[in-house]
């Protein structure tokens, strides 16, 4: 298969930003809502075009997500944007008594997640918001890779009836997947074919499961390579087809080892289809503050630790 490249790096927040003017073009229903950070969020486009649609709350989350909900009842498709720890942690308690319990159609837009977000350190960098979303009844997790992508997914969850936590970046990352791609929740996307190995990603650490796959090639060990952007509902039939050819897997997430998506993977291999299985991600740790590449090196993220991983579950296979 051709080895995936990039011709440019853009920020996935962006992505967020260009797909949520372009689905408000489309659909009059769709209004947003911000706390504080249309900048950050890449919100202002929207702003400009549609003033009447948009709202700005100030330094109250815990009220967008009021008022987000309310605006459901009235039949619009409210998109909250907020930083990821401000999206979960500070406001989980109204997530989870305003909008899952009763299943309100709110998209819940988290950016600046993820150790990626660099310089701002612990305080911001959340690691545990996928393992709290996804433990919530009529929930809906993406966690798309590059600015492509997480367009693509802005507009498709528009569509989408029910409560969405789409989580993504601050920092320019590749972009690899096609600008005409479509978006179906709940399907896992199939980037490259292996025999030895399956590595299942998500979010940025998709991008480092690439390079790990280049690496592990010229070791003669041939990686499949599965983008695992919807993280709930998690698409089980992806992950055993390819876990039943190549005998073992590694997932890699820029997220708590605990609860993540690595924890999801292990539940659907223990029921259904035992196999080694080695995560890459935060191993019960805070963040700090640093550059974003840097960190994921830090805290084991790196492409070559998916490598290492990959080794490790391939001579745990009997």
């Amino acid at each position: 298969m051709t080895k995936l490249t990039f011709s440019e790096k853009k920020d996935t927040r962006s992505g967020f930003g260009a797909g949520l003017l372009e689905i408000g073009r489309k659909n009059p229903d769709v209004v947003a809502l911000c706390a504080d950070l249309t900048g950050s969020l890449k919100m202002g486009d929207f702003k400009k075009e549609f003033p009447e649609r948009f709202f700005q709350v100030g330094i109250a989350e815990a009220n967008m997500m009021g008022l987000a909900a309310g605006m459901t009842i009235g039949g619009k498709t409210p998109f909250t944007g907020s930083f990821g720890n401000f999206s979960s942690g500070r406001v989980y308690d109204q997530i989870r008594q305003s909008i899952a319990y009763s299943s309100k159609n709110v998209k819940i837009c988290a950016s600046h997640a993820g150790l990626t977000l660099g310089e701002d350190g612990a305080t911001h960098q959340i690691l545990e918001d996928v393992g709290m979303m996804k433990m919530l009844p009529h929930m809906t997790v993406i966690v798309p890779c590059d600015y492509n992508q997480t367009k693509a997914a802005t507009m498709a969850i528009a569509g989408y009836e029910g409560p969405v936590y789409l989580r993504f970046g601050r920092p320019s990352w590749p972009i690899f997947t096609p600008e005409d791609q479509k978006f179906e929740i709940g399907k896992a996307i199939n980037l490259i074919e292996g025999s030895d190995v399956t590595i299942f990603a998500t979010g940025h650490m998709v991008w480092q499961a690439i390079e790990a796959e280049a690496i592990l090639s010229e070791k003669g060990i041939n990686a499949e390579v599965i983008n695992i952007h919807t993280i709930k509902p998690l698409d089980e039939k992806a992950i055993l087809d390819s876990v039943r050819k190549t005998g073992c897997a590694v997932s890699a997430e820029e997220h708590q080892m605990n609860g993540g998506l690595g924890d999801s993977i292990a539940q659907c291999l223990v029921k259904n289809h035992l196999a080694p299985l080695e995560m890459v991600a935060v191993n019960d740790s805070f963040g700090q503050s640093g550059k974003p590449t840097e960190l994921l090196s830090r805290y084991g993220l790196d492409p070559q630790d998916i490598v290492n991983a990959a080794e490790k579950a391939i001579s745990r296979k009997v």
